[in-house]
Order: C-alpha cells, then sequence, then structure tokens
C-alpha cells in the first residue's frame, strides 16, 4: 500500500477545485497607492470598506484631478478626512510620499517595492516599519519582523499605523469558530501533519512504527506529488569529520 499512489493535499489544491479557491469574487478591488507622479494632489477620503481580501480596513479615497483609489486605512482615519498624495504633501496620518521626503523615525507602512507599483511591504492590519536613516540613492526601513531593508529613495510610503490592530488577540475558544473563520476565506482547517495520515493518504504516513514520519531528500525536478520533506538538500549523508 505505500508504494501505491496517493491524493496528497498539494495535488487537490492544484486542481483548483472551489475548496481551495480564493472567494475573489467577493473582495473590493486592489489596494493601492494612487497613479500619482511628482506633482502633489489634495483628495479625501469617501468611505471606509471592509473587505474579505484584506487584514486592514479600506478606505475609498477620491482626489482632485478625479482620480479614485483603494487605501489601506491607518489608525485615526475618518470618513471626509483629507489627503494629499505627492512631494510637498505634509507628514500627516493617510498621506503617501516618496521615501526620499519623510522624515527619519517616522512611522510607515505600504511601502513599494519598486516606484510605481502601489505598495508590496507592510500591509497586515496593525503593522507598521520605521524609517531609519537615508543615504544618496538608498533609505532603510525596519520592517515589523525587525529586519531592515534597503528600498529605493523615489519609492512611495504612507504615513501612519494600519488600523486593524488587535485583531489576532481575541481568542477563537473553540474549534468551531476557527473553522468558520477559516471557511470564509477557503482556507484548509484542520491541518493534519504527513507522519499523522494514513500509509495510503501520504508518503509519510503510518501508524506501524513510532517514527512519525519518512523524510528522504528530493530532488528539485520532482513531480508536484512527490515533492514533500527535505526538498533539494544542498548536501545529504553523515558530515565529513564527524562521528
Amino acid at each position: 500500500m505505500i508504494n501505491m499512489g496517493k491524493n496528497l493535499i498539494q495535488q487537490a489544491r492544484g486542481k483548483g477545485g472551489p475548496t481551495y479557491r480564493s472567494p475573489s469574487h467577493r473582495f473590493r478591488g486592489w489596494a493601492k497607492h494612487n497613479m500619482n507622479g511628482d506633482s502633489t494632489l489634495k483628495g479625501f477620503v469617501v468611505d471606509l470598506i471592509d473587505c474579505p481580501g484584506h487584514s486592514a480596513p479600506l478606505a475609498h479615497a477620491r482626489y482632485e484631478n478625479g482620480e479614485e483609489c483603494l487605501l489601506l486605512a491607518p489608525e485615526g482615519l475618518k470618513v471626509g478626512k483629507e489627503l494629499m498624495s505627492g512631494n510637498e504633501a505634509a507628514i500627516s496620518t493617510g498621506n503617501i510620499l516618496p521615501l526620499k521626503n519623510i522624515p527619519k523615525g517616522t512611522s510607515i507602512y505600504n511601502i513599494e517595492s519598486q516606484p510605481g507599483d502601489g505598495g508590496k511591504f507592510v500591509r497586515s492590519s496593525g503593522v507598521t516599519a520605521k524609517l531609519i536613516s537615508k543615504s544618496e540613492k538608498k533609505a532603510i526601513v525596519q520592517l515589523p519582523s525587525k529586519k531592515k531593508k534597503e528600498f529605493d529613495l523615489k519609492c512611495r510610503a504612507c504615513i501612519g499605523i494600519l488600523a486593524g490592530g488587535g485583531r489576532v488577540d481575541k481568542p477563537f475558544v473553540k474549534a468551531g469558530n476557527k473553522f468558520h473563520a477559516m471557511k470564509a476565506k477557503n482556507k484548509l482547517y484542520p491541518s493534519v501533519s504527513a507522519g499523522s495520515m494514513n500509509a495510503v493518504d501520504h508518503p509519510f504516513g503510518n501508524s506501524r512504527s513510532l517514527r512519525k514520519s519518512k523524510a528522504k531528500p528530493v530532488s528539485r525536478n520532482a513531480p508536484p506529488g512527490r515533492k514533500v520533506g527535505m526538498i533539494s538538500p544542498r548536501r545529504t549523508g553523515r558530515a565529513k569529520g564527524k562521528k
């Protein structure tokens, strides 16, 4: 039975069935910076929106040039608040500026990876990053993980701390609540380890010994159904000089 074919979770996920498909039809849209260049634009918040595709609330913003976009809402933002975007924007919550014009020590979020991409870093609810230092070409930002990363000075970021902090502090209390929360986002729950499965369900699964898994080195070119365990290790076998 061990050598027979097995339907693994990653195989079922790749098939694209409704169990694993993201409910994108319920998403409200892309949350990213406006398409503004160097000029400074003024706008205001039209509405605050809850989107299943984002952990933080979204702000529907409308700028004076007629452009409308969805922004990740910071703490303290409210409907009707004035927003600014551009080089001359004030250092105020919700405003969008390039890193070269943001003072050191400022709390920022939704930082662009490349200038003009709309924001890729620091987008989860309740998080913030801090601009530590700037040189002639790069800006160094401390991410929420305390890791320091370099960004182009032309990359834009939003001022403030993302709203929705404390979202993960409330306990689920019982498994049923967690089940329904995960089902709303089409996430697999509960997650079962490979070693606890039966032999027919996974290459690592059996209950005939105390050994919970049979992880073996797997080639990088192995098919998706076999790519489990140690994938393409740098080396195998006992290290030379060690007993």
